[in-house]
């Protein structure tokens, strides 16, 4: 049994994780903006937590944590002469800044751990160029620098590694997932042509805490259809 945090997850990729912890009989803390959704499940305990409020507080955790995953993200595609500085500081605060704020708050409890992990997540984005994405490629940019940096400092004691998927048919996403015409279009940019689903990110970050991937550090793991690596006609 392991003690994880997780920042964000109410809903989407990070309430898969949440359950999938839970069911695997670890021990789930969460910071969220709606812990009341939250609330059914045995073994998390859901604090209130917004990662744009100055004002919020980490609560009083377990002297060890053996992972943290931040779930936060945002989706804010825009032409790059429309984004507004305010949205750009905005996906810095939600995407980097809660992040770090949140990680040097528990990194003693890291610390206590002989197998700490750490899941960020990026963007396909960041690799490869993608109209119409420069605020979410900026922040999440920043994420995956971070990742190697920490995965550097904090070896051999802590794991820091991230995830970058493509689309993924979550509740962020809905508003480019309207109608089939558009879901079509976004599965046909993919060379498996389909979209993410939450699972298959879930997958892949419970992975990077699990032992399984012990001898894993540094890297920013693609989940995203073969976009940022398969040519395909």
């Amino acid at each position: 049994m392991a003690n994880i945090l997780v920042a964000g997850g109410s809903t989407g990729i990070g309430s898969v994780i949440i359950q999938s912890l839970a069911e695997q009989g670890d021990q789930v803390y969460v910071l969220t903006r709606s812990p009341e959704k939250l609330s059914d499940l045995s073994g998390v305990t859901a604090f209130p937590y917004d990662v744009e409020s100055e004002t919020s507080q980490i609560p009083e955790l377990p002297k060890t944590i053996d992972g943290f995953v931040y779930a936060p993200g945002t989706v804010n595609l825009r032409p790059f002469h429309r984004v507004k500085e305010a949205e750009y500081q905005s996906d810095m605060q939600i995407n980097v800044f809660g992040a770090i704020k949140i990680l040097q708050s528990i990194y003693k409890n890291l610390r206590k751990s002989s197998h700490a992990s750490i899941v960020f997540f990026s963007s396909v984005a960041v690799q490869t160029g993608l109209p119409y994405h420069a605020s979410i490629a900026i922040s999440k940019g920043a994420v995956e620098g971070l990742t190697r940096t920490l995965a550097a400092e904090l070896a051999p004691k802590i794991r820091v590694n991230a995830i970058a998927p493509s689309m993924t048919d979550t509740n962020l996403a809905s508003q480019f997932l309207s109608n089939d015409e558009s879901r079509q279009k976004y599965d046909n940019n993919h060379p498996l042509k389909r979209i993410g689903k939450p699972e298959d990110i879930a997958n892949a970050a419970l992975f990077l805490l699990s032992d399984k991937s012990s001898w894993i550090t540094g890297e920013i793991i693609h989940v995203d259809g073969g976009m940022s690596s398969v040519k395909f006609l």
